[in-house]
């Protein structure tokens, strides 16, 4: 690998219980990184759900990521794989490079699961994570002599069902805020306006390194962005696999390096159901007004309508007719807590 020199990095030490600190270290190659700690909590241990969301914040803050068991039950997982299992068995090989011919995926799961669109995408754990890395909020616009405070909450990106099959390969690790144009300098510790989204990978099946989990490089979201992965040679100890079992949860900051790891066994399938977030001004991923179905949409409570993007990122972007388009979804009716686009 090329040499690209990094000011700083974060190194760490964890208490085990995802409160890890941080301490400076200067490094000049990709091989010198210092690991970060990955914090694993378990969503029966936790005190509160607060504790838990304010473990799983302060974890990622210097790993990029984390891992929560037993954030969904199993019975939601069955109902959610009875929804999409017909489409995963009708979807197609991908022909290109970036995805393994052995997987396959399924999209547009606001409309073909509500399970999957309550139980994943609405997860309270999940949305506050969301809430806490991906808000904007503007400090100074002023409208003649009234300066208008604004708060952007964030927006769904895209939802995909991922199957790995047998004798797929790995995917390249990458970085996921690449189609939002992010870039960055390396930093010796994470600030609040660096992430352009995160992403959640709930398992459906038992997840191991050998059947595909997703392996990642933690602290790598704090790397200078124009530094590359290093080499995977399947014995890199910069590289780390969540290996999760159904219903455990692994979230991600988008500047973390990561991608699924090749399944080399010869009858496990690697199901997972992900989501992403990211800011309620970019353009998202997904289209999910042409995805899904709008009649399905109407059946979802309001905030997860809003959350996949008919409602106004304040102040006022996303409008029809100069009005909240949460209005027009359904029906034109006033609701309950919606407000002036203006």
């Amino acid at each position: 690998m090329s040499t690209v020199t990094m000011a700083s990095v974060l190194n760490g030490t964890s208490n085990g219980l995802g409160n890890p600190k941080s301490t400076p270290t200067t490094v000049t190659h990709a091989t010198d990184l210092p690991l970060s700690p990955v914090s694993v909590l378990d969503s029966t241990k936790a005190t509160s759900q607060q504790s838990l969301i304010d473990a799983a914040i302060e974890g990622m803050k210097v790993s990029g990521a984390c891992i929560v068991r037993n954030l969904v039950s199993l019975d939601t997982l069955k109902e959610i794989e009875t929804d999409v299992r017909p489409h995963l068995d009708a979807a197609v090989s991908w022909k290109g490079e970036f995805y393994p011919v052995q997987s396959r995926r399924v999209t547009g799961l606001m409309g073909k699961s509500k399970a999957y669109a309550v139980n994943i995408v609405g997860n309270p754990v999940w949305q506050a994570i969301s809430q806490h890395f991906l808000t904007s909020e503007t400090e100074w616009c002023w409208v003649g002599d009234k300066n208008e405070h604004s708060v952007s909450s964030p927006q769904m990106n895209h939802t995909v069902v991922f199957s790995i099959m047998p004798g797929a390969r790995n995917q390249a690790l990458h970085r996921d805020d690449h189609i939002h144009y992010n870039h960055h300098p390396a930093a010796t510790a994470h600030h609040l306006g660096r992430d352009a989204g995160a992403t959640i990978f709930v398992a459906a099946s038992k997840t191991t390194r050998a059947n595909g989990a997703t392996r990642f490089i933690p602290g790598s979201h704090l790397w200078d962005y124009a530094l590359p992965p290093p080499q995977d040679d399947g014995n890199n100890t910069q590289i780390k696999y969540a290996e999760l079992s159904p219903g455990d949860a692994f979230i991600m900051l988008s500047g973390c390096y990561h991608g699924s790891s090749a399944n080399t066994t010869s009858d496990e399938e690697r199901l997972v159901y992900s989501t992403a977030s990211i800011r309620g001004w970019y353009r998202q991923e997904e289209n999910q007004f042409l995805a899904n179905e709008v009649e399905r949409i109407k059946e979802l409570p309001l905030d997860l309508q809003r959350f996949m993007g008919y409602g106004l990122s304040h102040p006022s972007l996303g409008w029809v007719n100069f009005d909240d388009p949460i209005k027009v979804i359904n029906g034109g009716e006033e609701l309950a807590g919606t407000e002036d686009m203006f």
